[in-house]
């Protein structure tokens, strides 16, 4: 476990070095990635939202392209289309900006419905068709997107099919008093992004994303895992709830996390601390709550118990 943790450390400090004061976030977003999932970030203009998302590019070492999601966005504007070439008398696809190892979609939810749908088969199965041809993408292959809050004007809310393709989404919020004081003092933090070096590469990434596959699960832990999942389904909770892949990517994830932790094994306490960010953005809460739905999700886990 050495290895693991003698990479991930150094790459938890560089992103650290950026976004002052959200530790929390960022082993979250690291947790994610090392999960081989998609990674949603939702906050209020200016929090530093797409700063981590490049961070994460640069740091992770990946090819990558942003996009600025707005109204007018096309599908072929992210897909790419096939152009007529004299000199060749045929036509020739040319790529668009899906055709990388990370997409960074800014602002996701202010692209049309129609626009947003063309991301479904390429974050699911790292694979687009167009114009009757199938083209797999780079691997690996991750969408970091950020998104406004709802209610800001211009936004269109994601679907539920398009949220649950998304391994985590997390809140960055304000900065603490003395993060924030640190931020005013210091240079702007999307200066620092051009001086950042790749820690990692693709290679080094499928170890580590292989290592995640070889924590081990205990019966029990897979016993307090699907407690959880029945408990999101009887209705008490949630509308409806936890479908078997949510399933499957938040033990994904609670391995990620039990190996950035420098655990060969995922502990009660992994599930915990990942299922409001894995599972909050696939529910929607009874009505009679009262309250958040990640505040839902936190309730539900104080009520199950650890058999």
């Amino acid at each position: 476990m050495s290895e693991p943790l003698s990479t991930i450390t150094p790459l938890l400090r560089q992103l650290e070095s950026v976004i002052v004061g959200k530790s929390g976030v960022i082993r979250d977003a690291v947790t994610c990635l090392l999960a081989g999932g998609h990674l949603l970030i939702e906050d209020l203009p200016g929090v530093g939202k797409t700063t981590l998302a490049h961070a994460l590019a640069h740091s992770f070492g990946l090819q990558f392209s942003r996009v600025q999601f707005t109204s007018d966005l096309m599908p072929s504007d992210l897909m790419g289309v096939s152009v007529f070439e004299r000199e060749r008398a045929e036509f020739v696809f040319h790529p668009g900006p899906l055709f990388a190892q990370v997409l960074l979609a800014d602002e996701i939810n202010r692209a049309s419905p129609k626009t947003q749908s063309a991301l479904l088969e390429a974050m699911e199965e790292k694979q687009v068709s167009v114009e009757g041809a199938t083209r797999p993408l780079p691997q690996p292959f991750f969408v970091i997107a950020t998104q406004n809050p709802h209610d800001q004007l211009g936004t269109h809310a994601l679907p539920e099919s398009q949220l649950d393709r998304f391994l985590m989404r997390l809140h960055l919020g304000y900065p603490g008093r003395a993060a924030e004081r640190e931020l005013l003092r210091g240079r702007d933090r999307r200066a620092l992004l051009d001086n950042l070096p790749a820690l990692l590469d693709a290679a080094a990434l499928a170890r580590l994303q292989g290592a995640v596959q070889q924590v081990a699960v205990s019966d029990a832990v897979l016993d307090y895992l699907q407690d959880l999942l029945d408990a999101s389904r009887n209705g008490r909770w949630f509308v409806q709830g936890l479908s078997p892949r949510a399933g499957l990517a938040i033990l994904r994830a609670a391995q990620a996390r039990a190996l950035i932790e420098g655990r060969r094994y995922v502990a009660p306490d992994d599930l915990a601390a990942i299922l409001p960010q894995t599972a909050a953005h696939r529910l929607v809460a009874v009505s009679s709550a009262g309250r958040g739905v990640a505040e839902q999700v936190q309730a539900m886990l104080e009520a199950t118990a650890l058999r």
